[in-house]
């Protein structure tokens, strides 16, 4: 799908790309048929708010029922899917996570922010107690999820006191992975128009802390895994060493003679940091 209908106001994609658009699902589970016979093992379906897929076209077929269509290609083993949006994000999408067993157990929701306020004036409409339920619904359906969120620091008028709110909710839901940002205005968005009264260097130490804070938090799940076997469909080669994924999108080395590239190989992990791990093929 192009495009998006929201009207987030840091965001340029609904001023580049226009209104949502969505392709039909036969010509989706054509094109991934097709790759799958050209060798492909895994699909990413993308769209700027993936949850919303099909809410423009006539049947209004849901993200849920194209993954189920996409689910039953032969040769095809791995789904995921970004990035969503918390405002859009259905209960029959959970379900199908947890029913569908090539659908990876890996969800991007982005929060933006941890400060309501803030988010009132992002126009992301939710709340950070809604978004709160929905994590707990996502990680009581899907006990193994790995969760990865999107953060803004320093988006006019933000506090120490809002900033601390945001880094308070990441140290208490723990995601797996946090994409951080300062804050930097797009002309043409509505936040362009609002005092960019942050000053950098507050902004950078802002994103920093967070970046510091999801390194202990990563390390830390990451740690969990130590000593235990995955699964990772390994994508190639790098530095003399083969590199690959798990199901939740963990990054994965070990060292073989064997060709891994495009299998899937069961790793027992032997090293773990908060941006990779290391082991060896069972």
């Amino acid at each position: 799908m192009y495009g998006c209908d929201h009207l987030c106001t840091y965001c340029i994609v609904r001023l580049r790309r226009g209104r949502q658009r969505s392709r039909h699902p036969v010509e989706i589970v054509d094109e991934v048929q097709c790759l799958v016979e050209r060798g492909a093992r895994e699909v990413v379906l993308l769209g700027q708010n993936v949850d919303a897929y099909g809410h423009d076209l006539p049947a209004q077929p849901t993200l849920a029922s194209l993954l189920e269509a996409v689910h039953e290609i032969d040769g095809l083993w791995r789904i995921r899917f970004l990035t969503s949006h918390p405002a859009n994000m259905a209960d029959e999408l959970i379900e199908a996570v947890a029913a569908l067993p090539k659908v990876c157990e890996h969800i991007e929701i982005p929060v933006q922010s941890g400060d309501d306020q803030i988010l009132k004036r992002m126009l992301r409409r939710y709340t950070i107690a809604q978004y709160r339920d929905l994590v707990a619904k996502t990680r009581e359906r899907i006990p193994d999820v790995a969760l990865t969120t999107d953060v803004i620091v320093g988006f006019p008028s933000e506090t120490e006191k809002q900033f601390m709110n945001t880094y308070d909710l990441l140290g208490e839901i723990r995601f797996d992975v946090v994409h951080v940002a300062a804050y930097s205005p797009r002309p043409g968005t509505a936040a362009n128009r609002l005092p960019d009264d942050v000053p950098p260097q507050e902004k950078e130490r802002r994103r920093k802390a967070v970046e510091e804070l999801q390194g202990q938090i990563a390390g830390e799940i990451n740690n969990l895994l130590l000593g235990q076997t995955v699964e990772v469909l390994v994508e190639e080669r790098h530095k003399g060493k083969w590199r690959g994924r798990t199901r939740t999108n963990k990054l994965v080395f070990f060292e073989d003679e064997k060709d891994w590239r495009g299998r899937l190989a069961q790793v027992q992990i032997t090293w773990t940091g908060p941006w990779s791990m290391q082991g060896s093929p069972v």
